[in-house]
C-alpha cells in the first residue's frame, strides 16, 4: 500500500518567509523548485478535467459553476429530499382525484341531492384509500392529503352547479310539455272532461316521474299552479261550449231530417231538442242552474260516453267521421232512391207529390 502512496515533501523554498511573493524562481532554492515542478506534473496526471454539458472547464470556467450551483442551492431550485417527496405525492394527489372524478361523471347527472351526497362520500373514500396505500413520508403526507380533500371539494361544487343547471334544464322541458299539452286540451274540437282529466293525470306522472334533482320543488310549485288554472279555466268553459255544440247538433239534424233523409220524426225530434235548449232552459232556469241540474248531469254522462273512451276517441276522429257519414249520406241519395221498395215504410216520409188514388164521391 506504500507504493501507491504519491505523499512526499517539500523542501523550505528560502530562510526569509516573508519575502517568498516577491523572490523569482531562480532566487528560490533549487531543490524546491525541482520537488514543486514535481508537484504540478503529479497533480496534472491524477486530476480529470470537468465536463458540464458536453464541454470541459477550466479554472475559471469551474468556480462559475460552482457559484451558480452554490446560487441555485440558496434559492430552492436544485430538489431536496422534501421536495422530492412533495413532488412524488402531487402526482399521486392527482390519480386520485382522476379516480374521484371517474365515479363522479359515471353517475349521470341530473340526480337527487341525496344520491349525489351519498356517491361524493362514495367516490372521496374511494380516492383517499388510494391516496393512504400510495403516499410517500408523513409530514408532507399530512399536507398532501389537505391538498386532496381542498380539491375534491372544488370538484364537488362544481358537480353541484352542474347537476342544478342540468336539474332545471329537464324539469323546465317536462312543464313546457305539459303547459303544452293543457293548452292543446283547452281547444278540443269535441269538449270532454274525461280526455282532459286523462291528460291531466298523463302530464303530472310524466313530470313526477321524469323531473329529478334540486330543481323539482320549484317546479313542482309551477307545475301544480299551472296545471290548477288550466283545469279551472276548462271546467268554466266546458258547459258553455257542451252547450253550444248540442245546440249546433240540434239544428244539423234538423236540416238533415228536413232536406237530407227527409225523415219527419228526426226533424221533430231536433226541434224539440232545440227549442228546449234555447227557450225552456233561458226561460226557466240560468246558465248556472242549468249546470247543477240532474237533467244536465245526465246529458253530460251520455257525450262524455260518446265522445271519449278507452276504445274510441271521437275528437281525435271527428273529421275521418264526418267525411265517412257525408259519403254514406250521398252514396244513399243517389243510389239508394233508385231500389225498388216493396213495401210501405212504417214511419212517416215526405212524398214529393199527392196520392194517386181516386176520390171517392
Amino acid at each position: 500500500m506504500g507504493d501507491n502512496s504519491t505523499a512526499f515533501s517539500l523542501p523550505q523554498p528560502h530562510l526569509q518567509r516573508t519575502k517568498l511573493c516577491e523572490l523569482k524562481d531562480s532566487e528560490l532554492d533549487q531543490s524546491y523548485v525541482a520537488k514543486r515542478d514535481q508537484l504540478k506534473e503529479l497533480v496534472s496526471s491524477i486530476t480529470r478535467p470537468k465536463i458540464v454539458q458536453g464541454k470541459l472547464l477550466n479554472g475559471q470556467e469551474f468556480v462559475s459553476f460552482l457559484e451558480q450551483i452554490l446560487e441555485a442551492l440558496n434559492k430552492g431550485e436544485i430538489p431536496s429530499t422534501g421536495s422530492l417527496v412533495e413532488v412524488f405525492n402531487k402526482v399521486i394527489v392527482e390519480r386520485c382525484l382522476k379516480v374521484y372524478s371517474g365515479k363522479m361523471e359515471r353517475l349521470g347527472l341530473p340526480v337527487n341531492l341525496d344520491k349525489l351526497q351519498e356517491s361524493h362520500e362514495d367516490a372521496k373514500d374511494k380516492a383517499r384509500e388510494l391516496f393512504e396505500k400510495q403516499h410517500f413520508g408523513r409530514h408532507h403526507a399530512t399536507q398532501s392529503g389537505l391538498k386532496l380533500d381542498d380539491e375534491i371539494q372544488k370538484i364537488y361544487r362544481n358537480i353541484q352547479l352542474a347537476n342544478e343547471y342540468q336539474s332545471s334544464k329537464l324539469c323546465e322541458a317536462r312543464y313546457s310539455d305539459c303547459e303544452d299539452k293543457m293548452d292543446h286540451l283547452q281547444v278540443l274540437r269535441l269538449p270532454s272532461m274525461a280526455k282532459f282529466n286523462a291528460g291531466f293525470l298523463q302530464c303530472n306522472q310524466s313530470f313526477e316521474k321524469e323531473c329529478v334533482g334540486p330543481a323539482k320543488a320549484s317546479y313542482e310549485q309551477r307545475m301544480s299552479k299551472m296545471l290548477g288554472r288550466s283545469k279551472a279555466l276548462f271546467i268554466k268553459e266546458y258547459n258553455n261550449r257542451l252547450f253550444n255544440w248540442l245546440v249546433t247538433f240540434a239544428l244539423v239534424m234538423v236540416v238533415v231530417g228536413r232536406f237530407v233523409v227527409k225523415f219527419l220524426l228526426l226533424e221533430v225530434g231536433a226541434w224539440i231538442m232545440f227549442i228546449f235548449l234555447e227557450t225552456c232552459t233561458r226561460m226557466f232556469w240560468s246558465a248556472e242552474s242549468l249546470y247543477y241540474n240532474p237533467a244536465w248531469h245526465l246529458i253530460v254522462s251520455v257525450w262524455e260516453t260518446i265522445v271519449y273512451s278507452p276504445l274510441l276517441d271521437l275528437d281525435r276522429w271527428a273529421i275521418q267521421i264526418c267525411i265517412f257519414i257525408a259519403a254514406f249520406i250521398i252514396y244513399w241519395r243517389c243510389y239508394g232512391s233508385r231500389r225498388k221498395r216493396s213495401g210501405r215504410s212504417l214511419l212517416p216520409l215526405y212524398t214529393r207529390g199527392g196520392s194517386n188514388r181516386p176520390r171517392s164521391d
